[in-house]
Parts: C-alpha cells; structure tokens; sequence
C-alpha cells in the first residue's frame, strides 16, 4: 500500500500524572451503547489531535498509545482513518484517508509539536463536512487544553450528534476550562470523555483499542477481539 500523503492544510485563524477514576471509565464505556455499529469493512474514523507545545511533555506516550490504536485493527481490517492535527500558528492539516495502520503510525512520528493557539473549532467543522461527502463513524480527539469559544464548539458538537458522528475525547491533564468543555462536546455528540494521562496510560490504550475496532466492525469485530476491554465494552453494548 502506497505511503500517506503529507497532509494538506484545511484553513488558516486558536500534564498531570494520576489515573482515571472508575467512574470516568465506566461512564466513558456506557457511553458506546447508544451507537450504531458500522457495517463489518465500512468504518471510517477521524483521528485528531493537538499538537501545541503544551503537549510537549508527554508527546511521545502519546503518539505510542495512538500508533497502538491503528495497529489494534490491522488483524481486522476495513478501518479507513484520517489522521489529523493542529498546531503553531494557525496550521491545521489533515491526511487523506488511509486504510494501513502502519503507514499513519509512520505519519504520525513525523509530526512535532510547535506553540500556537488550539483549533478545535476546525477539527469539528472538518468532520462535518467530511460526513456530508461519506458517513464517518467517529471522532477521536486527544488534546489537553481548549482556548476558543465553548458555545460555538458544543454548537458544532450538537450537529455532529445531529448526523451520527459521536465524538470520543480524551483529555491529558487537569485543565478545568478544557475539561466541561470536552464533556459537552462529548455529550451533545453523543460520544464520550475520559482522561488520558500516563497514570492510566495502560487502560486507556485499552480504550482507545475497543473504540478502534468497534468502529471498524461494530459488535462482531469486538467479540473477536476477545481483549478485556472489548467485553467491558460489550456488556455495554445490550
């Protein structure tokens, strides 16, 4: 399979170690139940994430944790991923969609962080209009700080939710402004939150696994999966 191509830019403009309760991540599972799964070989899925210099410190466990989650549904296949970022001064790219995990693992190493303002507001809208074209299935954001108007992203939130784009969002850190942001994003998406630090950097892989090969192949794709995680998620999933 051909390489990615270095992704194209959208527009031009905007940590803490512990572990995640059980609460957050029993919430963050119940969460799932409401979706639809996807048709087996029919899942798409945006991942996306800050890339601000805030995020510097960790930068590396994350991008291990994220390459994992491409590489969780590799054996299962016909997960189509777009991998996008933002960061420095109002750059926002996004990749094409890639079906090799590999090749959006190798993608991802190459991005670096570099100070700037957050621009979720771009993220969300990209996925609005990504599912106009072709239904995505999900969302997945990794940020740990927000810096914009909240209104405008639940907005945004809320029409995702409209169309059947839940947003999953895993925050780095403590920050409490970026935390009742990203639980109402969650929310109107009708997708779900929970806290990613390196305290929890094991279960929340975990998370980011299930998520990855339910939108790939919905139910069945999780019962073959057989991973702790996957039947966690499964006995939501009623």
């Amino acid at each position: 399979m051909s390489e990615p191509k270095t992704p194209s830019r959208t527009g031009s403009s905007e940590v803490a170690r512990g572990t995640s309760s059980s609460s957050e991540v029993d919430a963050f599972l119940s969460k799932v139940q409401s979706l639809t799964p996807t048709v087996a070989g029919g899942g798409r899925l945006i991942f996306a994430m800050d890339a601000t210099m805030s995020r510097q410190p960790t930068w590396d466990l994350a991008l291990g944790l994220q390459s994992e989650m491409f590489r969780a549904v590799k054996k299962v296949g016909g997960l189509d991923v777009q991998l996008m970022y933002f960061r420095g001064f109002g750059e926002c790219r996004a990749s094409k969609w890639v079906r090799d995990p590999d090749a959006l693992a190798r993608l991802m190493r190459q991005v670096h962080c570099e100070g700037g303002h957050t621009q979720i507001r771009k993220v969300l809208t990209h996925a609005r209009k990504e599912t106009g074209r072709q239904t995505v299935n999900a969302l997945v954001y990794v940020g740990d700080c927000m810096e914009e108007n909240v209104d405008a992203l639940c907005q945004l939130a809320g029409e995702l939710g409209l169309v059947g784009v839940p947003v999953f969002v895993f925050q780095e850190g403590h920050d409490a402004r970026a935390e009742q942001a990203f639980k109402e994003i969650a929310r109107l998406s009708r997708g779900a939150y929970c806290r990613f630090d390196a305290g929890s950097a094991a279960q929340l892989r975990a998370l980011l696994n299930a998520v990855a090969v339910y939108a790939s192949g919905g139910r069945k794709a999780l019962e073959n999966a057989k991973s702790g995680a996957a039947t966690l998620l499964l006995e939501q999933l009623r």
